[in-house]
């Protein structure tokens, strides 16, 4: 590992003070866990290191029946698994960190590392994207919030300016009889992600009000399958159609073959991703 200056932020303003300073010479550290690999394998090459583990005001969660909820780009994966208010109003969220790699990397990787890393198997943003999650920057010159589908651009690459730390994600109060699951499959329990889809429905009067559908470890970045999303919308929701939303999730995802899976295999995975995912998710939908 080359040699860097380690510099240590107590509050968000002096973490952006530093960025601002250090700009592309600088990195910031929050859990380190995908960090501290790529300083090994020397794929990155800062000069500065910025700790921010330790703010206290980038973790938290607060949760509001108006306005959703907020959650510290700093929590820690272990914190939502474990939170009774999440098991409470976003059941899926702590479902979903249980299949998150192992319980030493829970407790330490955030949930903000995970999504600026932007890695493509990341499991936590796919079921994020569904719940239609917003992500919240600042820096010295200010603050935006963007869609979360907006922040991923390529493998691991994302639209956050060389200036901007991730300081909040925010996630809308769920409406009435609506059902959220994720599916992943792994060769081996905390191994590598071959794909992983999550899957939101609600319901009107037991027409599909809504749909949303995210895959991941299929394409560069996690996506949304738009057209089987569309298929769904505005009908009685039932195996078949179901099964037709799969078939067409599949066309959408563009997965590429490597030592841990062909293309095509991936792309079989989708139909049987998205398939069990939706199926649970309707199950939940009408019993909210």
């Amino acid at each position: 590992m080359r040699e860097f200056e380690y510099l240590r932020a107590n509050t968000l303003k002096e973490a952006c003070s530093l960025l601002s300073e250090y700009k592309e010479e600088a990195k910031i550290l929050a859990g380190g866990q995908s960090l501290l690999t790529l300083l090994k394998m020397d794929m990155l090459r800062p000069s500065y290191l910025i700790d921010i583990k330790f703010i206290p005001e980038l973790n938290y969660m607060d949760f509001d029946e108006k306005e959703g909820l907020k959650m510290g780009a700093l929590t820690t994966h272990r914190a939502v698994e474990k939170s009774p208010l999440l098991k409470e109003k976003f059941p899926v969220l702590p479902e979903t960190e249980l299949v998150v790699a192992s319980v030493q990397t829970r407790n330490w990787g955030t949930i903000g590392g995970t999504l600026v890393h932007a890695d493509p198997i990341g499991d936590i943003a796919p079921t994020l994207i569904v719940l239609d999650s917003k992500a919240k920057f600042t820096s010295v010159n200010g603050e935006r919030t963007i869609s979360l589908t907006e922040l991923f651009v390529d493998f691991f690459a994302t639209v956050i300016e060389e200036d901007e730390i991730l300081c909040e994600i925010q996630i809308p109060t769920l409406p009435a009889h609506t059902g959220v699951a994720y599916q992943k499959f792994s060769t081996i329990e905390a191994g590598i992600k071959i794909a992983g889809a999550a899957s939101l429905i609600s319901l009107e009067d037991g027409i599909c009000k809504d749909a949303k559908i995210a895959l991941s470890a299929v394409a560069p970045v996690p996506i949304r399958a738009l057209k089987a999303e569309e298929m769904l919308r505005g009908k009685p929701v039932d195996d078949k159609l179901i099964e037709q939303a799969a078939q067409i999730a599949s066309t959408e995802a563009d997965p590429v073959t490597d030592m841990h899976a062909t293309d095509e295999y991936r792309g079989e995975l989708v139909k049987v991703l998205v398939r069990r995912a939706t199926k649970t998710a309707l199950e939940r939908a009408k019993t909210t």
